[in-house]
């Protein structure tokens, strides 16, 4: 997804979380102190939530055997929005795949998976389930079966763009969009004619650079849009062709009529977790769209696009949930 801001804007573009980072101010003079507050936002995040790094509060529950473990109000707020994600999806998009990534070779920063040979052992295998997980928000303690890993990674950026929007938003008093790996949330007030944000659907096989394929324009107000697929983060293993989406009910890559799914909600995380779960849900998945009312653009591996009522023109992030 790209993102292109009418003037007068500023823009400042780089890396964290493992992802792009785009930060677009309508107060020029502002951009630098917004990219400080948010590089600071964003490195908080990472100590919370990764699971590529063994210091991280996420990996410290791996070593808890099961007992209660008290969390930092960080982490237990990215807990709180994976397990509202996965009960509003019915366990499509469900934080206890941590395993069956690991299974499949995605245990560390993207950039190093496709670097690594080493062979994967597929095999189908339901992943524990998002109701294993106890999150007690009243004594800030999570508890997580022994042997269940935890990835946040389907709603943690999303979040992420979300709550630095809001903190930047309300500190600078000019409008903001953060967008995380094509992820974006936007707040405050929006340059003439809305955030001007083009949906870009991804070709490509695995052992190709992914290709842009066709594209809308999207005029985004307030709220967030998302987009997500299985053909930008692809890699092979001993002949097996992977990417990062998992169904819950295998334990392996999603196999999807959808090559890219885009929506826009009421908020980042919302419209994230509808896009991975359509991408599970497979056929039907806009007819569940529409049912919740969400602007929605589908893309299946022919270049077929389908989209739901409202979108683009009204795609304006509704007040209904994912």
């Amino acid at each position: 997804m790209t993102v292109r801001a009418p003037r007068p804007t500023a823009a400042a573009d780089w890396r964290a979380l493992g992802t792009s980072v785009r930060l677009v101010v309508t107060d020029p003079a502002l951009l630098g102190s917004c990219n400080l507050l948010l590089a600071r936002q964003l490195a908080e995040v990472d100590a919370a939530c990764s699971r590529f790094r063994t210091d991280s509060e996420l990996a410290a529950l791996d070593t808890a055997g099961g007992r209660p473990v008290r969390v930092s109000p960080l982490l237990a707020e990215a807990l709180a929005v994976a397990l509202r994600a996965a009960e509003a999806t019915d366990g499509a998009v469900d934080p206890t795949i941590g395993s069956a990534m690991t299974a499949i070779g995605y245990d560390r920063d993207f950039t190093l998976v496709r670097e690594d040979d080493r062979p994967v052992s597929l095999r189908v295998r339901r992943v524990p389930g998002w109701r294993a997980v106890s999150l007690d928000r009243a004594t800030g303690t999570v508890t997580v079966p022994e042997g269940v890993r935890l990835d946040l990674g389907a709603t943690a950026k999303a979040w992420a763009a979300d709550r630095a929007v809001r903190m930047l938003a309300g500190a600078a008093g000019c409008g903001v969009l953060v967008s995380l790996g094509g992820d974006t949330a936007v707040a405050g007030e929006a340059p003439a004619g809305g955030w001007q944000i083009r949906v870009q659907d991804v070709t490509g096989a695995v052992d190709e650079t992914p290709a842009e394929g066709s594209y809308d324009t999207v005029g985004l107000r307030f709220g967030g849009l998302a987009t997500s697929g299985t053909a930008a983060r692809r890699w092979r293993r001993g002949g097996h062709h992977l990417h990062h989406i998992v169904d819950p009910r295998t334990g392996l890559p999603v196999r999807s009529p959808w090559r890219t799914v885009s929506v826009a909600a009421a908020d980042c995380a919302d419209a994230n977790a509808a896009t991975t779960a359509a991408l599970v849900k497979g056929a039907g998945a806009e007819r569940w769209l529409t049912r919740l009312g969400l602007p929605a653009r589908l893309v299946a591996h022919d270049g077929t696009v389908v989209t739901t009522p409202g979108w683009p023109t009204s795609a304006v992030a509704p007040e209904a949930a994912a």
